[in-house]
């Protein structure tokens, strides 16, 4: 038997998706999951990538790297 995980976006998908299941007698289990990562790490991650959409990037030649 294989599993199947899902990722709903919200808790509509969610009620609707477990509706889904109970309507097609699939059993399932509802768990919580935590992230992997390090809490630190991940606000370090989300603060580049708005820096990144605020053009606050700059761009080092490839010579530059090297030395």
């Amino acid at each position: 038997m294989e599993a199947i995980t899902i990722h709903p976006k919200d808790k509509e998908q969610l009620s609707k998706v477990e509706s889904a299941l109970k309507a097609l007698k699939v059993p399932f289990v509802k768990t919580k999951t935590e992230s992997p990562y390090n809490p630190d790490f991940v606000a370090k991650i989300k603060r580049s990538e708005k820096a990144v959409k605020a053009g606050k990037t700059y761009k080092i030649p490839l010579d530059e790297i090297w030395k």
